[in-house]
């Protein structure tokens, strides 16, 4: 229980001398967050890179649910609504099953969390996909709960659990943000099976994110997919090689 402890502790703090260093690759869809992680992953392999996906899938899962033959068209149209619904500042989250629905999604990331955390005891640098964030509600990897209203005291109690769990991650900064900035119209063209509004949405969000202070290296995702992949791979290995210096620094210190 005390180790247990004690590697929270750490993690919380953000110690990088005591885990590894955790590589978080954010932007909207359409800028190459996947793409780009598993690129690094595989170019790190000998390095003893761990891939990390903190996402909740709900988009390709929608997807999935809309191939459905007969009823898929329509239940994804419904469900996209109350979606729609939650995210929405003044509007009502439309009833408990909606945010049970939400609030699980909430619990499957902070499994998510945990796992990646626990990585950074044996890895040698985590490249994660996607992390999450509080200061846009609704959307974005935030939390599901917290934009629109509750509807009644079961609703707003399960927003309140869900903003607890999100607190708890962003209180662990990740070593380096690597935030891949696009237009919408670029992001569209790649993903045009994806709501362009909601795009648009993310595309403008995305430079304002701060991730409680964590250090962002700014990421031009418009580029040819060969030179956003160059840069990348120079920021991964940069982190890489501090977190070693580091290291051998802490070995070389006496015991108090």
């Amino acid at each position: 229980m005390t180790n247990a402890r004690s590697r929270n502790s750490a993690a919380t703090r953000g110690d990088e001398h005591s885990l590894a260093p955790l590589l978080a690759i954010i932007g909207s869809d359409g800028a190459g967050k996947t793409t780009l992680a598993s690129y690094l992953c595989a170019a790190l392999q000998e390095e003893g890179a761990t891939y990390s996906y903190l996402g909740l899938g709900s988009g390709t899962m929608g997807l999935k649910i809309q191939a459905w033959p007969f009823i898929g068209p329509m239940l994804a149209r419904r469900l996209t609504a109350k979606a729609k619904q939650a995210r929405t500042r003044g509007e009502r989250i439309p009833g408990p099953f909606t945010a049970l629905t939400i609030y699980g999604f909430a619990t499957v990331r902070m499994h998510r969390f945990k796992k990646t955390q626990a990585m950074r005891e044996c890895a040698a640098v985590v490249i994660c996909d996607r992390y999450p964030q509080l200061e846009v509600p609704g959307f974005y990897d935030g939390p599901g709960l917290s934009a629109a209203r509750p509807n009644g005291p079961f609703t707003a109690w399960l927003a309140r659990r869900e903003l607890k769990l999100y607190e708890s991650m962003v209180r662990v900064r990740p070593t380096v943000i690597i935030r891949l900035n696009i237009d919408a119209q670029t992001a569209y063209a790649r993903k045009p099976d994806h709501d362009l509004t909601l795009i648009k949405q993310k595309t403008a969000i995305t430079p304002r994110l701060c991730f409680n202070g964590a250090r962002i290296v700014e990421i031009d995702a418009t580029l040819p997919l060969s030179d956003v992949q160059a840069q990348c791979l120079q920021v991964a290995l940069q982190v890489i090689s501090n977190h070693q210096a580091n290291q051998a620094a802490m070995s070389t210190m006496p015991d108090p």
